[in-house]
């Protein structure tokens, strides 16, 4: 997503914790901010540092442990082919095309968040406020527990596995 908010595909080249080389079509200036959703590690963001015809490097903006994250992450994707390992999550996870959504608590109480990423069993949540572990949430319609608190906010576990028609038409 570009600075006007448009959005366009790309593909990751190269990447490291500190920047990212991406072929698309959009044409960002030097500066321009971005975010993107990528497969297998969800939300990066950063402003464009070089510009070409069909690529552009962008810096990441990201924390110490965010990085250290990402680190492990481009590690684990970089050898899973070789190494024979198995995916680490149990269901395909999408960023859908409309994150903003509102998580309830059993007490009644709702609070706005953003949806990083989900797939028929969770999703990940971005989110001022922590419930506790094993605390029942609602985010929109899909009853869920939470199940991990990270820098940006938390993971919830479906109480069901969700249809999947029912993720495919929020990506």
């Amino acid at each position: 997503m570009r600075a006007d908010h448009s959005e366009h595909d790309c593909v990751v080249d190269t990447m490291s914790p500190f920047d990212a080389v991406i072929s698309s079509n959009a044409q960002p200036a030097v500066g321009e901010r971005i975010v993107a959703y990528l497969d297998y590690l969800g939300r990066i963001e950063g402003a464009v540092t070089e510009a070409g015809m069909r690529t552009f490097t962008m810096s990441l903006n990201a924390t110490d442990r965010k990085r250290d994250k990402l680190s492990a992450q481009l590690t684990w994707l970089a050898n899973k082919h070789e190494l024979g390992l198995p995916e680490d999550r149990n269901h395909e996870r999408v960023a859908p095309s409309n994150p903003s959504s509102e998580i309830q608590l059993e007490d009644g109480r709702r609070y706005p968040c953003r949806i990083i990423d989900l797939s028929v069993s969770g999703a990940a949540i971005e989110i001022d406020v922590r419930p506790a572990f094993g605390t029942m949430v609602i985010l929109g319609n899909m009853r869920g527990r939470v199940v991990r608190h990270f820098q940006e906010g938390i993971a919830m576990e479906f109480t069901t596995v969700q249809p999947e028609d029912a993720i495919i038409q929020l990506s």
